[in-house]
């Protein structure tokens, strides 16, 4: 059963019914033991980073996430906000991040002439920096963006996928049990799918 964290984050319902395709269970909850006996741990993400931490110290359960991801080692992964959550810091605001990777997230910055817009929003193909289980099974993979901003790692061995949209970024990272992507997977079709799956079976 995957654990899907509920902070009233808006893509939260996506991720189940994408994980019901492909008949994975799953549950969405604030609830305690719940949680303690998530297997699997998604953290989704619509929203600003300030906003979603706040949240999460509201429903105070931060120090259970540290015990099941630190402690325990339980396979977790970020999604877009989610993925920018696991940070020391976001130049959106002033709260401390989860600071479960050594990164931290940017403003896209583009020079004054840029026809780039801001946020980056639609499909756009992904770099694969290593091998990763996540990964398995995509060739050519494509993904749904939405985000104003992007992880900037200080470990670059914990980048393992990029992407161009002015410049070269972050598009996903790893480090041990914890896994985050910028993209939305839950709008990704069948790439979307494949990855949810993969992450489903990381660890079973």
């Amino acid at each position: 059963m995957i654990t899907i964290v509920n902070f009233n984050s808006g893509n939260a319902k996506s991720i189940e019914n994408m994980l019901r395709k492909i008949g994975v269970k799953s549950i969405i909850t604030t609830d305690r033991s719940a949680i303690e006996k998530a297997t699997k741990i998604i953290l989704p993400g619509v929203g600003s980073f300030d906003n979603a931490i706040r949240e999460l110290k509201k429903i105070q359960i931060l120090p259970l996430l540290n015990k099941k991801v630190l402690d325990e080692a339980t396979p977790t992964l970020g999604i877009c906000l989610g993925l920018q959550l696991f940070c020391k810091s976001s130049e959106e605001g002033r709260e401390a991040g989860l600071s479960w990777i050594d990164a931290e997230c940017r403003r896209f910055k583009f020079p004054p002439d840029s026809k780039l817009k801001i946020p980056c929003m639609g499909w756009n193909h992904i770099k694969f920096q290593k091998e990763n289980p996540l990964f398995k099974g995509l060739e050519a993979p494509r993904f749904y963006f939405v985000h104003a901003y992007h992880v900037v790692c200080t470990n670059a061995g914990n980048s393992i996928a990029t992407a161009e949209y002015g410049y070269e970024y972050t598009v996903a990272m790893q480090q041990d049990n914890i896994y985050g992507v910028q993209f939305h997977p839950e709008k990704s079709h069948k790439y979307g799918m494949q990855l949810l799956k993969n992450f489903s079976e990381i660890c079973t």
